[in-house]
């Protein structure tokens, strides 16, 4: 048998999770845009969280986890995250590893929503209300969210795609339109993380830069990594700030511009409030950002 130590006081012992009676447990299931691709947030924090599938990820989860130390919040975080899958494919290849108790889920959709067909909610709709099943039989009061995610540019700024020449909030804003169908149809009380429309909040606030495929402005931050798909660092920690926000209900502006992760990343000062101010007016508009 086979001891880990992870993070402060989880414990993995032959492939189950143990952690202290008064910490909030939370899981996290998703893919890249949940793992941090293509960006230094993918293995940072990595030994904070426990990651399901034994691969040292860190991301999303591991900079939520991070805020809830620095806001003097006890939760224990898990993540089960597989590149370029769907909600249904988790759900059919590791409900072994998913199916156990938690007091929190968040859950995030491929990008596009269904692989096969782009911005199709069908899938996904059918997916969630049958991981929401799962979750509520190992513990009714689990509290489920759903993370909408964001606009690629890739789709926005080059042919081919049916987000082709709209502009950079539609996408945003067709996606969280799905995850709110998925959540009405899911048959209990399921919250959303307006995380990608807080991307929109950053650039119409002028803290981040809205098309990468004409150079970045000076003074804005590139919200996406080098495939124009992926975010960058930069937009993995707007994303966790939303999350943070929404679970615990605190003001992301509270973590302050000395915040240890973002420090550890490299942001400047300005840049990291301006992205906890960002997340914050998502959550405030609920993504509508005043418009």
């Amino acid at each position: 048998m086979r001891h880990f130590l992870i993070g402060a006081s989880a414990l993995m012992i032959a492939g189950s999770t143990a952690f202290p009676i008064s910490a909030e447990t939370i899981l996290f299931v998703g893919n890249s845009f949940t793992f941090g691709a293509n960006s230094a947030a993918k293995h940072w924090g990595s030994d904070t969280v426990t990651d399901l599938n034994g691969e040292r990820i860190g991301g999303v989860p591991a900079l939520f986890k991070q805020f809830t130390v620095e806001a003097g919040l006890t939760y224990e975080v898990a993540l089960e995250t597989a590149p370029g899958r769907s909600l249904g494919w988790h759900f059919a290849s590791r409900r072994a590893v998913l199916d156990r108790r938690w007091d929190h889920v968040v859950l995030q959709e491929y990008s596009t929503l269904d692989p096969a067909r782009p911005g199709d909610p069908t899938r996904m709709t059918a997916d969630t209300a049958a991981l929401v099943r799962l979750f509520a039989l190992r513990n009714p009061q689990v509290a489920i969210r759903m993370t909408a995610t964001w606009s690629r540019p890739d789709l926005v700024y080059r042919p081919g795609s049916r987000w082709s020449g709209t502009p950079i909030a539609t996408m945003a804003d067709d996606l969280r339109a799905a995850y709110n169908q998925a959540a009405r149809a899911a048959g209990r009380p399921v919250a959303i993380v307006p995380a990608g429309q807080a991307f929109t909040c950053a650039i119409r606030a002028g803290i981040a830069d809205a098309d990468p495929y004409d150079g970045i402005a000076y003074g804005t931050l590139p919200l996406w990594s080098w495939d124009q798909y992926h975010p960058s660092a930069y937009g993995y920690y707007l994303a966790a700030l939303t999350v943070f926000g929404s679970i615990t209900g605190r003001d992301p502006r509270t973590l302050g511009a000395d915040e240890t992760a973002a420090v550890e990343l490299g942001f400047s000062a300005a840049e990291t409030t301006g992205l906890q101010a960002a997340a914050q007016r998502a959550l405030v508009t609920d993504g509508a950002c005043g418009r």
